[in-house]
């Protein structure tokens, strides 16, 4: 009964998110009804988890948001966005439009850059070359999401992304851990989703495009290297921060309570993209000058706060689901489906508990809290690697985690200005089918050849 509670939750929040209902009210409601059912006080429930979960996310990421959402609105009131669409559409020709905009979201969050962070940079980058050449609208989404939400997250070695880094501390790895598969993993999701795409736009054929985006009266038409300066910047400053200046700084204060008793390396990465998206930012106003800039650094600022509280009103949902009873229950029935091998097992737990959560870094996070060490001990048994068991585990929670009640859907489809309706569709295929499939391969062929 347990269980059934906590499924019956998910599956109402992810039908009211597919009808259009606000998670803002959706998931605090349904955390607070699965709390009730299950005997576990609700007012703590709500006061003591899902908000001090929600407010963490709003204090650990609204720069990001609002840097974030200020930078895409200042790139496409310049001209900046268009200036960068019309050269990319002429360098690779309308046919490769959706390539170049899930090029352009890969080098971005490959260079370190928050996916959602991504998500506001690429839109007016996507909307202008989608008007451009003609492509339907309604793959906007899918198109950033096939960038930044799958290969570049879970799959390449060496992506910074947090879902690479929390299996280091449990399995002793590093970012590179089984790179021959995980280049695999991701060939196979670039792949499959371009094909997908591609058959969707045939498809979608005489659907509307996008409307090209409105540049203000007085804005100057750009050259090529004033709108790709910002962008590039992001990336480069963000690689410097992290490798360079701030491991060279003495930062011993941060071990004072003033500063929350932390360390560098659990700052490093949040410093890093605040101060090259504010870098970036700046390049943009300076070198681009957009009219009204007053009026556009004002609608950049609103359109942050909605994203931010609707992803964070999410992860609360997901922390009131994780101290219920019935996710124990359903974290051990996971582990029995595995039939003794550890990279099922692991794949199992880790993506499911993905699902339910709506987080990748969440889920992975729970699974390897509760079995980490449990997998370590199956793995020497079975003669398995860490190091591929590190790779499974990453691309297993970057699939389920993108079911509708996903913090980064949800966020990505109101940056578009889309309903699940519209454009989820196709972000399952792109980034739920596509990535279990690559989890499934690199999976048997781990059994077959080991880590490579």
């Amino acid at each position: 009964m347990a269980v059934f509670l906590i499924l019956f939750a998910l599956v109402l929040l992810i039908a009211g998110a597919w009808r259009g209902v606000s998670v803002l009210v959706l998931a605090p409601v349904l955390a607070l009804l699965a709390t009730l059912a299950s005997g576990a006080p609700v007012l703590a429930g709500y006061t003591q988890v899902f908000m001090q979960a929600a407010g963490g996310f709003v204090v650990g990421f609204f720069p990001l948001f609002l840097l974030g959402a200020l930078f895409g609105k200042v790139m496409e009131a310049s001209g900046a966005a268009t200036r960068l669409a019309s050269a990319i559409a002429s360098a690779l020709g309308p046919q490769n439009a959706i390539l170049a905009v899930i090029l352009a979201c890969a080098v971005l969050t490959y260079g370190g850059v928050s996916l959602f962070v991504v998500a506001f940079a690429a839109w007016p980058l996507a909307r202008a070359l989608f008007a451009q050449t003609g492509l339907p609208a309604r793959l906007i989404p899918a198109t950033i999401a096939l960038g930044a939400f799958t290969f570049t997250m879970t799959a390449l070695p060496g992506t910074p992304s947090i879902q690479n880094a929390i299996p280091m501390a449990t399995f002793g790895t590093t970012p590179f851990a089984a790179p021959g598969l995980g280049v695999i993993a991701g060939v196979v999701m670039l792949g499959l989703g371009l094909i997908w795409l591609q058959i969707r736009v045939r498809v979608l054929a005489g659907d509307a495009p996008p409307e090209a985006p409105d540049v203000p009266p007085g804005a100057r038409p750009l050259p090529l290297w004033v709108a790709l300066a910002p962008i590039l910047s992001v990336g480069v400053v963000t690689l410097a921060m992290g490798s360079l200046i701030l491991p060279a700084l003495d930062t011993g204060y941060l071990a004072d309570p003033t500063y929350g008793a932390t360390e560098l390396s659990r700052v490093k990465g949040l410093w890093s993209v605040i101060t090259a998206l504010g870098v970036a930012l700046t390049l943009a106003l300076i070198l681009s000058r957009p009219p009204q800039i007053k009026q556009v650094l004002n609608a950049g600022a609103e359109s942050a706060l909605l994203p931010l509280f609707n992803t964070a009103s999410l992860v609360g949902f997901g922390a009131v689901i994780a101290v219920l009873p019935g996710f124990e229950v359903l974290r051990e029935s996971l582990e029995g489906l595995s039939g003794g091998n550890v990279l099922i097992s692991a794949a199992l737990s880790s993506g499911a508990l993905a699902g339910i959560t709506g987080s990748a870094s969440g889920g992975m996070s729970i699974a390897l809290d509760v079995l980490g060490s449990s997998l370590l001990s199956q793995a020497a048994l079975q003669g398995v690697d860490p190091a591929l068991l590190h790779r499974v585990v990453a691309v297993a929670t970057g699939g389920l985690d993108t079911l509708p009640h996903n913090g980064a859907v949800v966020t990505l489809l109101g940056i578009c200005g889309m309903t699940h309706r519209q454009a989820y569709g196709d972000i399952f295929v792109i980034a739920v089918l596509v990535p279990t499939i690559a989890c499934v391969l690199i999976i048997g062929l781990g059994m077959v050849f080991g880590s490579f």
